[in-house]
């Protein structure tokens, strides 16, 4: 899937769409995102692909950043480390 971004936090430096690998076809209904999450990435189609906890340091991704396929993946994951 080519995933957008709002280019913070673990997707700092990842360029805006890239390629990720999802083995599913699982996404997060918008309807039930309300404060304190905020949407930091999507699909084409809208689709959420990533979350942040607006006050706490918890982050979720609806892909597969590990996987060989996953063009930045090792960039989303040493982004995560460092904060």
């Amino acid at each position: 899937s080519e995933i957008y971004h709002n280019g913070k936090y673990i997707f700092r430096g990842v360029s805006s769409p890239f390629t990720a690998t999802r083995y599913h076809s699982l996404v997060i209904d918008p309807k039930s995102v309300k404060s304190p999450l905020e949407i930091t990435a999507w699909t084409k189609e809208k689709e959420i692909m990533g979350i942040k906890h607006k006050d706490k340091p918890m982050w979720g991704v609806q892909f597969h950043p590990e996987s060989i396929l996953t063009v930045h993946g090792m960039s989303i994951l040493r982004n995560f480390i460092k904060i």
